[in-house]
């Protein structure tokens, strides 16, 4: 009985025994499982836990992420769809001009939340030149008879002044003397929007201005493209305003620049030989060189670079080749940015030019702007720019680059109103007046004749300001006469003042002066009349006609914005 009772009783104790092992062992690990978690919790604090440098940073790009985000809004070609509206543009440059000068180098950078599409620094940080100094043609008062210049535009101010005003201006001199009204329209609505956000400045675009038009009345409507060859762009804009064909008595087209494609490569035309001839020449002359044998006698080729098509019009690229060629132009090659046609691609341009043995060589863009493609694809600082891609084969100090657009070549821009003439004569239901009409016909005058061309050397000019108190001017001494030197076709203007007291002087709007980086003129001393002065070198692009200059006040310290004009009568 005993011996029964000791076996239960041991029995019971192992299984109280087992019972308790399971238990202790979920303690035990819980326990360790927290112990654990805490210390993980205290590394990853550590962790998360941002120095005042790394909290700046991260605030500093949030601020950049936001304006990318912006300006990806409004890089669109189509307002009405993507439902953008002139606060949107207007948004996106006070969020900029918000921006420190460490936040704006990191806009679309990419290192954020935020992967930008378009956006960068340049978008409205780039000095591309004065916005006021162009004319956008928008207003109304129009009259019956209109011609409309179509262009694709750009967003650098001073091409966009130079060259697609170039050629309104030439076109307006002509004609709006004899009842016609010159407007401007654009086929891109991001370069639009990109303009208008950063410089405030509004153009239309095609769909804009044929509205205008209607609601002046115009009856006969005349469209000038500044394209260089028929084609996408320019079959598109046909039929955008042949959707507004009846809403006018009529509407006639004038030709783009090179006129009319042809059949193959050798197919040559007149429009075709005078560019060639003008933008050679122009080239040539800028580069000091005597003669485009001159030049090659030096080891130097010219390249005009456009920008090249998948469309059928791409062989107006090899026509213009052909006409090089045919004037014997040796050492000029065409080139594309899309390498479209084939042959014209930079790396098949370099082997040519390496092949015929030059070792110099000028870039230039064949076409009408000097825009984005000039500045960045051609002579941009990129690897991939041509400028780089050149700089390979022939050295850095062999490349030179030539950043102007045909728009501002005098034989150019009476290409276009010799075409302009052209279809207003072939079109014979356009119900002008007889004067008019024939005052139409009788403008193939050259044009370049009005312009002043000046050979290398020193000129007397007049120079006068607005300046009603006489303040700020010429020295008296001078009795309003001073001295232009023109060098490589850059004209210069001489400016002694009348005192010492302005010692900064700026081509452009007081706004555009006060910029960040705007590149301003030192006064230098100089005696004239037995006083010491400050005498600034002014560049003048025209002569004969009025342009802003600023003047910076010591005393004052701010900027006097005057119009002044250099005027020659040989």
């Amino acid at each position: 009985m005993r011996k029964r009772l000791l076996t239960m009783l041991l029995a019971l104790s192992m299984v109280a025994t087992t019972a308790v092992v399971p238990v202790s062992e979920p303690v035990s690990a819980v326990a360790a499982t927290k112990k654990a978690a805490k210390k993980t919790t205290k590394k990853t604090s550590k962790k998360k836990k941002l120095t005042a440098k790394q909290k700046k940073a991260q605030a500093d790009q949030k601020a950049a992420d936001k304006v990318a985000k912006l300006i990806d809004r409004i890089y669109v070609q189509d307002n009405e769809k993507k439902g953008l509206t002139a606060k949107d543009l207007t948004k996106a440059k006070l969020e900029w001009d918000k921006l420190t000068s460490a936040q704006k180098k990191l806009v679309g950078n990419n290192k954020g939340s935020y992967q930008s599409e378009y956006a960068d620094p340049d978008y409205f940080g780039r000095d591309t030149g004065d916005a006021s100094a162009d004319n956008p043609r928008n207003w109304n008062h129009i009259g019956e008879n209109e011609i409309l210049v179509v262009s694709f535009g750009t967003s650098f101010n001073e091409s966009r002044a130079e060259d697609i005003g170039g050629v309104e201006d030439a076109i307006a001199d002509q004609y709006e003397r004899q009842g016609w009204k010159v407007r401007r329209a654009f086929t891109s609505q991001i370069i639009i929007n990109h303009v208008q956000a950063r410089d405030g400045e509004k153009i239309d675009n095609v769909q804009q201005a044929l509205d205008r038009a209607v609601k002046n009345g115009v009856k006969n409507l005349v469209i000038q493209p500044t394209h260089l060859m028929q084609g996408k762009e320019y079959n598109e804009l046909k039929d955008e305003v042949n959707a507004y064909a009846s809403r006018f008595q009529t509407v006639t087209f004038s030709e783009p620049l090179l006129g009319e494609v042809g059949k193959d490569t050798t197919t040559v035309n007149a429009d075709k030989e005078t560019v060639a001839k003008a933008i050679t020449a122009t080239a040539v002359k800028e580069n000091g060189d005597a003669s485009p044998d001159a030049a090659a006698k030096a080891g130097t080729a010219f390249v005009f670079m456009g920008h090249g098509t998948s469309h059928q019009a791409a062989i107006t690229y090899d026509q213009m080749q052909s006409q090089i060629n045919d004037l014997g132009y040796k050492n000029v090659f065409i080139g594309t940015v899309e390498g479209k046609p084939a042959d014209t691609a930079c790396d098949q341009v370099i082997a040519r030019i390496k092949a015929a043995g030059y070792k110099n060589v000028v870039l230039r863009p064949l076409m009408v702007v000097a825009g984005d493609h000039a500045n960045n694809d051609m002579a941009g600082s990129d690897s991939d720019s041509w400028k780089s891609q050149f700089a390979k084969t022939f050295g850095a100090k062999n490349i030179s680059c030539q950043i102007e657009g045909l728009g501002r070549i005098p034989e150019i821009e009476q290409i276009y109103i010799n075409h302009l003439a052209e279809a207003v004569a072939a079109n014979k239901s356009l119900t002008v007046s007889a004067t008019t009409g024939a005052a139409i016909q009788a403008v193939k005058a050259p044009v370049a004749a009005k312009k002043t061309e000046l050979k290398n050397g020193k000129y007397t000019v007049g120079f006068s300001t607005d300046d009603d108190l006489g303040m700020i001017g010429l020295n008296d001494a001078l009795d309003g006469k001073t001295t232009l030197t023109v060098k490589k076709g850059k004209m210069t203007v001489h400016v002694p003042m009348k005192g010492t007291g302005l010692t900064k002087a700026f081509v452009g709007t007081a706004k555009s002066a006060s910029k960040k980086g705007a590149k301003t003129i030192k006064g230098k001393k100089e005696k004239v009349g037995g006083d010491e002065v400050l005498a600034f070198d002014i560049p003048v692009k025209k002569l004969n006609e009025s342009l802003n200059v600023c003047f910076w006040s010591k005393r004052k310290k701010k900027w006097y914005q005057k119009s002044v004009k250099v005027t020659y009568n040989p």
